[in-house]
């Protein structure tokens, strides 16, 4: 599947893998923190509704209870809630910045529901587009082919490997959810995925378009083309 004399990633790959990483690690922290202040509120009668970045901070001040204590415990979270939120964003930033400067990042990032943290990310974990001998070794490669059991009496399919790069697979899974269920452009690649649903359903009609989405951006870096909606 990997060409050999072509496994070994770039320092470039690595540095940027590990920006992805990091900001993966703030946004969990970032989140937990979110549902801790969520919670302590909620022991004391306050249920926020959801809502934005601003809107949650803004609620979280106003609906706190007045007792010096509790104030101070939500102050604290809510500062390192902030802290974190910024620190997000400024991985966000870095990541703008890196896609901005790569031309394949920018022709990856004209397909549907591909942003540009999947675009990065994907670049990130394939690196020499050469790497693999087909363009279909990029399921297998990404671990979004289904795993497979056999034996003596038994022989079907299971769930997708999982192996491969987990964060790279998450993000093409983002960009599928966002292409099915909240893109608005009308193209081919949109109306195959969602014809998928009634035949097997969401979740692996998620799966077989993630599987798609990363067939259709390594071949479309090896051609150097951009997306076509026909």
């Amino acid at each position: 599947m990997v060409s050999r004399g072509r496994n070994h990633k770039s320092i470039a790959s690595h540095e940027v893998r590990l920006l992805l990483g990091a900001r993966s690690q703030l946004i969990s922290m970032r989140t937990s923190l979110y549902n801790q202040i969520r919670g302590v509120l909620k022991t004391f009668g306050v249920v926020l509704p959801p809502g934005t970045r601003s809107t949650f901070e803004r609620l979280v001040e106003e609906c706190t209870p007045s007792t010096s204590l509790i104030r101070g415990v939500i102050g604290i979270l809510l500062d390192s809630w902030r802290h974190i939120d910024g620190q997000v964003r400024e991985t966000d930033r870095a990541l703008q910045r890196i896609a901005r400067a790569s031309d394949v990042c920018r022709r990856l990032m004209t397909v549907p529901g591909v942003g540009v943290t999947t675009a990065v990310a994907f670049a990130a974990a394939v690196d020499n587009p050469e790497r693999l001998r087909r363009v279909g070794d990029i399921g297998p490669y990404l671990g979004l082919t289904p795993k497979k059991y056999q034996s003596g009496e038994v022989d079907h399919n299971g769930g997708i490997s999982k192996t491969g790069c987990r964060l790279t697979r998450h993000m093409l899974f983002e960009a599928a959810s966002a292409l099915i269920l909240r893109h608005k452009r009308d193209c081919a690649l949109r109306h195959w995925a969602q014809s998928l649903i009634p035949r097997i359903g969401l979740r692996k009609a998620l799966v077989a378009t993630a599987r798609k989405l990363a067939t259709l951006l390594l071949s479309m870096w090896r051609r150097g083309k951009e997306f076509n909606p026909g």
